[in-house]
């Protein structure tokens, strides 16, 4: 096929299954623990948050996972997305990269969020779930979950992050608008959000935060299981559909990259786009340098400690060893809210461990810049949380330029900013800090890491 701009599939070419790239690496991941046996849990552990169907993705070891027929069947209203070919940017960097962008804000809530948030409405829809709660960042997921829960008929209730519910009221909207109700978290509606408050009653909330408050309801509630939007394996595999995707598209163009980026909070997007690729790589088939971009102002992979730790502040939740900066820890409130995570998805972290994958932290300032570069150049405005990749593509392309190289990069594109531009508006007011997080904040958290014997 001819070098087009954009290059777009059928239908038919949806992916049948997930991938699961747990088949494929060298050493299995480390187990999850409970925490007050030390001891791995079983799937009754963790029956009173998800569905069965989950917790044996969660776990599986199998290398496909069928996609039911339902759920393929909504992610037709947007699957397969585009993959484009970023002509005009490769212009403006005076670069011979070929530079290539997987788009997921084609989808009804803008984000690459719905590729899992169907997937988990469908499975707790058919265990009789009527209920979800769940919590989210900037509100991708939330707005994400709640347009999955209004196909599904599910009532959601989503605890967004304080900071964030203040900076993006239309988000809140988009969330109210599919049904569902929006509450800023720390709230008075949980106990561990009321405790939270006595300590902190100016807390700007965090992921960790509204994931105690979300887990607490789902625990306390037979009628409601828990949804998360990130950091799990079984979200993980959901995402995957990104890069299956792209890897038959880039064959389509006659391309394939050298180099892969991707955003990560939690890691959900970042997975998704590259975990395909990086099972091609494991598998002898196409070498591939895969890069995760987080933000400097909360830089769990770079900056954090690979240890078992909880997954929210108020200690509800399993053990689980991943990349973390402590679980009390607070990031300041920067824009990419999506990124305020204390601690990065286990088999992402494992993956950095095992030497698969590169980190780098940056930022939001020179973010905002490559976001706006980009937005010039190829017409599309991304999220926040998106211009952390857009920029680590277009660092590798100037490289690449200045070196006298000419690889091909692909990066995903997980969302628009239409939602943010709020924070576009600050950018160019100047108005928009390179916030640092707080030395002994992140060293007094990290000291209160769990002690666990399996380290």
């Amino acid at each position: 096929m001819s070098d087009q701009h954009k290059y777009v599939m059928g239908e038919d070419r949806i992916p049948h299954s997930w991938y699961n790239v747990i088949a494929d690496l060298p050493a299995p991941p480390p187990p999850v623990l409970h925490p007050g046996t030390g001891q791995p849990i079983g799937p009754a552990d963790l029956a009173p948050l998800f569905p069965m169907s989950l917790i044996g993705q969660e776990v599986s070891t199998e290398r496909h996972i069928e996609i039911p027929g339902p759920v393929r069947d909504v992610y037709r209203m947007w699957r397969p997305t585009p993959l484009y070919r970023a002509h005009r940017l490769e212009k403006a960097l005076g670069t011979s990269a070929r530079i290539f962008y997987k788009y997921e804000g084609v989808s009804p809530a803008g984000s690459h969020k719905p590729n899992t948030a169907v997937a988990q409405a469908y499975y707790n829809k058919a265990e009789g779930v009527k209920k979800l709660s769940t919590e989210t960042g900037a509100g991708q997921w939330g707005s994400a979950l709640a347009f999955a829960g209004a196909l599904f008929g599910l009532d959601v209730k989503v605890y967004m992050v304080r900071v964030s519910y203040n900076q993006k009221p239309y988000r809140r909207a988009l969330m109210e608008t599919y049904g569902a109700r929006c509450v800023p978290s720390p709230s008075m509606e949980t106990a561990s959000g009321r405790a939270i408050l006595a300590e902190h009653p100016d807390s700007p909330g965090s992921l960790g935060i509204a994931i105690s408050e979300a887990v607490e309801v789902a625990a306390q509630n037979d009628d409601t299981k828990y949804a998360l939007g990130s950091v799990l394996n079984h979200v993980l595999l959901h995402q995957t559909v990104i890069g299956q995707e792209a890897i038959a598209q880039m064959e389509m163009a006659g391309a394939y990259p050298d180099i892969v980026v991707g955003c990560t909070g939690g890691g959900s997007n970042f997975a998704g786009i590259a975990f395909p690729f990086l099972g091609a790589k494991l598998s002898h088939k196409r070498d591939v340098r895969i890069i995760a971009v987080e933000p400097a102002a909360c830089p769990s992979l770079t900056r954090g400690r690979y240890a078992f730790d909880f997954g929210d502040t108020a200690h509800l939740t399993p053990l689980v060893k991943m990349h973390t900066l402590g679980s009390t820890f607070i990031p300041p409130g920067f824009h990419a809210g999506g990124l305020r995570y204390h601690g990065m998805s286990p088999l992402v972290s494992h993956c950095k461990e095992l030497g698969l994958i590169e980190a780098r932290a940056y930022h939001q300032n020179t973010c905002f810049e490559a976001g706006v570069l980009f937005a010039r150049a190829e017409g599309i405005v991304p999220a926040p949380e998106a211009n952390h990749a857009v920029k680590g593509a277009i660092d590798e392309a100037v490289k690449a330029r200045e070196e006298g190289r000419s690889p091909t990069i692909l990066f995903n594109l997980c969302g628009h900013g239409h939602f943010d531009m709020q924070a576009y508006t600050d950018y160019f007011a100047g108005k928009l800090v390179d916030q640092d997080y707080d030395e002994a904040m992140l060293e007094a958290s990290l000291a209160a890491l769990p002690k666990v014997a399996a380290e």
